[in-house]
């Protein structure tokens, strides 16, 4: 079977080549680069080879979209998901792109039964895992391929290269799409050009991909003065030669990218003369300086924020420094008030604007030990889309966390408060993302997994940007490795919390998928969870969504301020329908964090897997008006009733 769909695959990439061949223009840059095989054989072949053989396909006809993007990715089998990845360089043609994608996957198939692989080809890549791999960049494989000439000048040519690399790997992270091609003349005889391209996958933060292009580039700096070289990693891709290998015509405008630095180095410049200067004077003032930093390094609360929760993980603040940050705790540095304390706008000594959380819990030696301990784990976890803990106080009057501060403050707000109507569509989808990406992250990827336990959309911060971070760890939980979920109190928010939990205490991170499906309701529609004003006689925004998907009128769900000309609706009711799997009854029923991702990246129509009926219109259905309620809604009653609800 497999022998036979690597010769039907091997016929149509030899036909794909000789329709698409064209004798200059043509080149699907199929040099190989790198492989590597999983170590690690599939447990199910019969289901891996399945999942693997709807791979290849989907990822290539997203490949050869009308919207020429070169980066796909697919996910395949439920109960032993296959995730896969392919990218092309974004200066090939569709059809080059598809030819080198053709050959990758035949060579990648010689791995067989392997639960993971990947191949690098000059032009294009292609990977598949069993595991979730999207946000990853840096992986132990990474590597530089240098050629074997030496460029005709090569000082000319390796100052320029150097130069080059430096500016290309420091605007890629910039640049929407994440993908950089430039020519470069060389500095004196200007008869020489340098080519270079870099790039990173699309389902990394700009972080990821600047680190993962910082270390691609200390990689591929071996290589210089050599005519050409790679530097290949799991997530990015660099590449220089003395040679094009991209039209003229496909280079990218990098210097709208550099002003910053262009800034950056005119200040060097004028510290520079003032140092040559005062040179003496300076020598002595930094000497001084220095001796005075040694001794304010020993005291934790002197620490300069930013450099030390770089290094060395959450900076131990002193109340007294907090207490001023804030205006001595000021109601009008007030920024809002939750279940587990008051926040409060703060600027540090050093400018550092930053939000300041004061706890309501216990100052018993138990309570500051389970707070010592959840800070320490916090403050290490590092995603674009979780708010980031810079800091604690636990040596004071009351308990504080020092966060990163949010311009925009809280996603409810825009939703539901006085600036209700000013998200637009693009900015909604990528809230939803960013959440899915921060709540993989959290129960996928860190090295422990941190179920929230009170995802809403209170709970959901948005930078400068609007980009989102979930927020307020005080209900996190960490689940055993070897338990399917934790049996614990209920401390999560009614209305987003799910039936297994509020009613049994069950607790695993599908409670976390299903507050997220609602949420994902609440910025589609603009309206809370428990909104009473839908129509037709419905009470909640879920059982309304319910109704509208049965009726086949999902798309009346849309918040009425958005125009029907920022959105597809098709798109829509995709979006939609994933939220409603989120929020099935069965906590086996809806989808991973990671395969929500996934999903919501996918091109295409709905979702594989359809919905089925949520548990409280499956029990008694409600009549408005009457006094019988459903199973759920009198479960959650009993709940609230019995037990400390920590919501706002």
């Amino acid at each position: 079977m497999q022998s036979k769909i690597e010769v039907l695959l091997m016929v149509q990439l030899t036909i794909s080549v000789i329709l698409w061949s064209d004798p200059v223009l043509s080149d699907p840059q199929t040099k190989f680069l790198n492989s590597r095989c999983s170590p690690y054989n599939s447990t199910n072949p019969s289901a891996f080879f399945a999942s693997l053989n709807a791979t290849f396909p989907d990822l290539r006809n997203q490949l050869a979209g009308s919207n020429n993007v070169r980066f796909a990715t697919s996910q395949h089998g439920r109960s032993s998901p296959l995730y896969g990845m392919a990218q092309c360089r974004d200066y090939l043609s569709t059809a080059d792109c598809l030819a080198c994608f053709d050959t990758a996957v035949i060579r990648i198939r010689n791995c067989s039964m392997a639960d993971g692989a990947l191949i690098i080809f000059d032009g294009c890549f292609l990977r598949y895992k069993s595991n979730y791999f999207f946000e990853q960049t840096i992986s132990p494989g990474n590597t530089a391929i240098c050629g074997t000439k030496n460029a005709t000048d090569e000082n000319d040519f390796g100052i320029t290269a150097k130069t080059l690399l430096t500016n290309i790997v420091t605007v890629t992270p910039r640049i929407q799409g994440y993908f950089a091609a430039v020519k470069e003349n060389t500095t004196s005889s200007g008869n020489g050009s340098v080519y270079a391209v870099a790039q990173c996958v699309h389902t990394v933060s700009e972080s990821g991909c600047r680190d993962c292009l910082s270390v691609a580039h200390q990689n591929i700096h071996i290589c210089v003065p050599v005519s050409d070289g790679r530097a290949v990693d799991a997530g990015c891709f660099i590449r220089y030669s003395a040679t094009a290998f991209f039209a003229n015509n496909q280079t990218t405008d990098i210097m709208p990218f550099l002003i910053t630095k262009g800034k950056s180095s005119k200040k060097k410049a004028i510290i520079g003369g003032i140092v040559g200067g005062v040179g003496f004077l300076l020598l002595l003032t930094l000497f001084f300086i220095f001796l005075v930093r040694s001794k304010k390094a020993k005291q934790a609360d002197k620490v300069d924020i930013l450099g030390a929760t770089e290094l060395r993980g959450p900076v131990s603040f002193a109340y007294r420094d907090l207490e001023k940050a804030t205006g001595d705790f000021s109601q009008e540095n007030k920024l809002g008030e939750g279940g587990f304390g008051v926040v409060y706008k703060g600027v540090l000594k050093n400018g550092k604007t930053v939000a300041v959380k004061k706890l309501t819990i216990g100052q018993s030696s138990r309570a500051k030990a389970d707070f010592a301990s959840e800070v320490k784990l916090i403050s290490n976890v590092r995603h674009r889309n979780v708010a980031r803990l810079l800091g604690c106080c636990s040596k004071g009057p009351e308990l504080l966390l020092v966060y990163e501060y949010m311009a925009n403050s809280s996603l409810d707000k825009l939703l539901f408060g006085e600036k209700r109507g000013t998200l637009n569509w693009k900015q909604r989808f990528n809230i939803i993302v960013g959440m899915a990406r921060g709540l993989a992250y959290l129960h996928e990827e860190f090295h422990v997994c941190i179920i929230h336990r009170d995802i809403k959309s209170s709970n959901i911060l948005l930078d400068d940007d609007f980009q989102p971070k979930i927020a307020d760890f005080g209900l996190a939980r960490f689940r055993p490795g070897d338990r399917s979920h934790l049996s614990t109190g209920f401390a999560g928010t009614l209305g987003y919390t799910s039936p297994e939990y509020a009613i049994h205490g069950q607790l695993s991170e599908k409670v976390d998928t299903y507050s997220y499906g609602v949420v994902v309701l609440e910025i589609i529609s603009g309206r809370k969870s428990n909104d009473l004003k839908l129509e037709p006689e419905t009470q909640y925004l879920l059982e309304g969504a319910w109704k509208l998907y049965e009726d086949d009128k999902l798309i009346d769900l849309v918040d009425k301020s958005l125009s029907p000309n920022e959105y597809e609706p098709n798109e829509v009711k995709k979006i939609i329908e994933i939220a409603l799997q989120c929020t099935q009854s069965s906590v086996a029923s809806r989808p991973t964090m990671s395969q929500v991702v996934v999903m919501l990246l996918s091109k295409g129509g709905q979702p594989e897997v359809r919905p089925t009926r949520p548990l409280f219109i499956d029990a008694t259905s409600r009549v408005r008006g009457d006094k019988s309620t459903s199973t759920w809604s009198s479960a959650s009653n009993a709940t609230a009733s019995t037990t400390q609800v920590s919501g706002r």
